[in-house]
């Protein structure tokens, strides 16, 4: 049996939309495992796709993930060597130094220094390895609020691999820190890379919830740390809950965002009472993939 990867183009939104791994192949008893990554963070739009296999794929599946990408003009389907494919998936993602925070994949827990917060996650099933300019964006800022003061309850929308929660978690130990994702794939992978990062069962509190529609998310607030790396519509269309669940004098990071949606989405949320923090050089720059840090004023 000859591991083989299929890659092609594609665009964010087609990366985005993917639908869950175990919905998409539920037919198949040796589905294949999808990876979405952006090359170039200058070329926002400019993503890949790729899918792998354990054995060589049919016509018929490769036109199923073809028809994942519709932008896509072409594709590569070529042998893996005899190795572990998903090692060699990770083996050239490079650490990711984010002021005291370095996000690494296992093969690469050696970086770290004296004085490092190490997160180990690994590229797979959900969004953030620490690669992607709005993730890094969001632990800078961390690092960043972390010389200010400290935090004593925080929560993480839509966590993906959990790495914001986690580095939320080592940063402040004292805090209580609750993490949420829309996708409950996501949420079991968050789990896994904490359990991965040895933090003790509960440490973060896991939940699967579309924004702040969940009880114990409701429960918690309010927040004096709220992290959400997700994207300009959602983040505007939940402007409201967010903000009522933000504490006075809380903090507010907010990524996943275009440089020309900015404006749009620090608007929506000044209308419910929250101005700009100064803390983070990343919210003041022309970035492709600025960090916005708002706070309520006491």
């Amino acid at each position: 049996m000859s591991g083989h990867v299929l890659k092609l183009s594609c665009t964010r939104a087609e990366a985005e939309a993917l639908p869950e791994t175990g919905e998409l192949f539920a037919d198949l008893l040796d589905p294949p495992t999808l990876m979405v990554d952006e090359p170039d963070p200058h070329a926002p739009d400019d993503w890949v796709m790729c899918a792998y296999f354990n054995d060589l794929p049919s016509d018929a599946l490769v036109k199923r993930i073809r028809a994942l990408a519709p932008s896509a003009q072409s594709f590569d389907l070529s042998p893996l060597p005899d190795e572990d494919w998903l090692t060699l998936s990770q083996r050239d993602l490079e650490p990711v130094r984010a002021g005291r925070f370095l996000a690494h994949t296992a093969a690469h827990a050696g970086a770290r220094r004296p004085g490092d917060i190490g997160i180990c996650v690994e590229a797979g099933l959900a969004f953030g390895t620490g690669q992607h300019m709005t993730t890094h964006g969001c632990l800078a800022a961390l690092s960043a609020l972390a010389r200010q003061r400290q935090f004593n309850n925080i929560v993480d929308l839509g966590t993906g691999t959990g790495i914001l929660a986690i580095a939320a978690a080592r940063r402040w130990p004292q805090a209580r820190v609750t993490a949420s994702d829309i996708d409950p794939l996501a949420v079991q992978v968050a789990q896994a890379n904490a359990r991965q990062n040895r933090l003790a069962p509960g440490r973060i509190n896991m939940v699967t919830a579309a924004g702040m529609r969940h009880p114990l998310l409701e429960a918690r607030a309010p927040y004096d740390l709220m992290l959400a790396n997700i994207l300009a519509g959602p983040l505007i269309a939940m402007a409201q809950p967010i903000s009522a669940a933000l504490a006075p004098g809380g903090m507010l990071v907010l990524a996943g965002l275009l440089s020309s949606q900015a404006a749009n989405v620090r608007r929506a949320y000044r209308l419910h009472g929250l101005v700009p923090a100064q803390v983070c050089p990343r919210q003041a720059t022309g970035a492709e993939w600025p960090t916005l840090v708002l706070t309520r004023p006491c």
